[in-house]
């Protein structure tokens, strides 16, 4: 038996794909390992961000390749930073701003990082959360989990009753945000560690062709739940509020920052004693999520790839943690647009010969360069659809000239906020403005859009502004989560609990004769709304808390629904 045959299939196919390239071309090209970390802001110990953060690995990869300390996200949300990233276009020219709006139903054709390696000769491979929730089996030759269930997160342990430490304040607050420690081993926890474990097999494999194997791992992505060793190096009396938190600090913001915040969380986290609970926590999460980069960085050094892969680590966005009296992310701050982001390139990459020297560059660059910059690194030709420079001058020389400013979108068009190599500049679609000097200030303490000594200053950055802003479609009907459809025989749903903002809920009649749409009121009184028709859908205005009863034509109660902490699609069963 032929013990070649495998290998001859492999270059038969790449070539009846790409006569033009050679078996040589191909094959000669370098691997790569693409890593994304989850809400992971600067609490990495290579860019300082906490004084307690233990994180190793980050710190040995930032140290063998190229650590990019001025690098940001393109949204400071999931789903719209990961779509920039994986089709190199930005926020506002493909109208993708937020969590809410899907990939395929806004970019329908786009060929996303992977296919385009797949297409050019690649294994394109991946393991854990690399896009928002989901998989685009159609952008993959291999994943896991199993690409058809575009579930991108495997199987993780979470405690029997929830929440564990932090009290739902209400509807309004995120299911997620809650933390602790967790009686189990790695390997019992699942989740990430499995996701290294499938990760680390793939580079233990013989590959015929070149790869491009994608590791997302999750934490510190809420809930922060990790094995308890991870919390043993933090405890809990020792631990250090935020540095760059000061009391106070929003006098000098504009009306739009200042409702941009999302004070709730804080205050609630506050009110219940669980803000060094919560540090202690997310310290823990990014300390796990180290270990497991780990494993792979480890699998990569004792593998036959580990002189000729590249190696790109990122994180989607930063996490505020009570800075500016804000949780989570989705602000313009620096520390919510500014992430990790490491390259390593081996000698003898087609577009970068010498490879990368270990060091620093305080550039700002955004992460929508990642596609332009792999794609020259690897010798596929550049795509004119990208919207970033690529960072292969930077990777060659750090000092380069670089003419450029890195753009964060907010999610609603004409918000952004706007880094150069030492200032920020920061607008709102009314008019707002901020702008920070992070040489003196970096933690954006001091606003100094109103100081006319910095009049110049802005007018510099408002010319490098963007100025064009592609519409937020809005999501489909059918993209929207599920509200839980809870049966009724005679009794009648519980009263309305409304707490927080007013968004839009579909309310989708599956049965075959017309249903009756009643909000019951605070007191527990059914208040008629509306009689939706068979296969029809009612568009209603509500808010968290909000209970909608179903009944029949004859005023019987069928069931009811209990509206949660966004938009969502509200389905009466058959």
């Amino acid at each position: 038996m032929n013990n070649n045959l495998p290998k001859i299939a492999a270059i038969l196919f790449v070539c009846s794909i790409f006569p033009c390239q050679s078996q040589a071309q191909v094959e000669d090209r370098p691997n790569v390992l693409f890593i994304a970390m989850d809400d992971l802001n600067d609490w990495v110990g290579c860019l300082g961000g906490h004084p307690q953060t233990i994180t190793p690995n980050l710190d040995r990869l930032a140290k063998s390749g190229v650590l990019f300390t001025n690098a940001h996200c393109a949204a400071p949300a999931c789903n719209p930073s990961r779509i920039s990233i994986f089709s190199g276009i930005a926020p506002n020219v493909s109208g993708v701003y937020a969590n809410d709006q899907a990939l395929r139903e806004v970019l329908p054709d786009a060929e996303l990082l992977p296919k385009t390696f797949s297409n050019h000769g690649y294994h394109a491979s991946g393991s854990g959360k690399m896009l928002h929730y989901i998989i685009d089996a159609q952008s993959w030759d291999d994943y896991f989990p199993e690409p058809a269930s575009e579930m991108p997160i495997p199987e993780t342990l979470y405690p029997e009753k929830r929440p564990l430490s932090l009290p739902r304040g209400g509807p309004w607050q995120y299911v997620e945000t809650d933390w602790g420690a967790l009686d189990a081993t790695d390997e019992q926890f699942g989740g990430d560690y499995k996701v290294s474990q499938w990760v680390s097999k793939q580079l233990a494999k013989k590959h015929e062709q070149p790869f491009f194997l994608a590791c997302g791992i999750y934490r510190p992505h809420e809930p922060w739940f990790v094995p308890a060793k991870y919390f043993e190096p933090f405890p809990l009396e020792s631990i250090q509020l935020p540095p760059g938190y000061k009391q106070d600090d929003i006098s000098d913001l504009p009306p739009a920052a200042k409702s941009s915040r999302q004070t709730r969380y804080f205050e609630h986290i506050q009110k219940h004693g669980q803000w060094k609970q919560a540090i202690q926590s997310y310290l823990a999460s990014i300390h796990f999520a180290d270990a497991m980069l780990g494993r792979v960085l480890d699998a990569l050094d004792h593998s036959e790839y580990a002189d000729n892969t590249i190696v790109v680590l990122w994180s989607d966005h930063g996490w505020h943690l009570g800075e500016k009296e804000h949780w989570q992310k989705y602000t313009a701050w620096r520390l919510c647009t500014r992430v990790p982001l490491i390259i390593r390139a081996p000698k003898n990459c087609p577009g970068l010969p010498e490879g990368t020297q270990p060091g620093t560059c305080d550039q700002p660059v955004n992460l929508v360069s990642l596609a332009p910059t792999l794609f020259e690194l690897c010798g596929l030709p550049a795509n004119e659809n990208h919207d970033g420079p690529s960072l292969r001058p930077l990777l060659e020389n750090s000092e380069s000239e670089w003419p450029h400013v890195s753009v964060t979108y907010l999610h609603r068009p004409g918000n952004f906020g706007l880094s150069d190599n030492r200032w920020r500049y920061i607008r709102y679609a009314n008019g707002d403005e901020e702008l920070y000097d992070t040489q003196t200030d970096r933690y954006e303490w001091n606003n100094l859009a109103g100081d006319p000594k910095h009049a110049d200053k802005l007018a510099e950055l408002r010319a490098k502004a963007p100025t064009q802003f592609a519409d937020k479609p809005a999501p489909s009907v059918h993209s929207l989560v599920k509200l839980k459809w809870v049966p009724l025989n005679q009794a009648t749903a519980p009263p309305s609990r409304p707490d927080g903002s007013q968004f839009p809920v579909f309310f989708t009649n599956r049965r075959e004769e017309p249903v009756k749409l009643y909000w019951i009121d605070q007191q527990g009184q059914p208040k008629f709304y509306e009689e939706i028709q068979p296969t029809k859908t009612a568009k209603q205005s509500s808010r968290p808390g909000a209970v909608w009863q179903i009944t029949n034509l004859r005023d019987q109660p069928l069931g009811y629904f209990k509206v949660d902490d966004r938009s969502a699609e509200a389905i009466v069963p058959e």
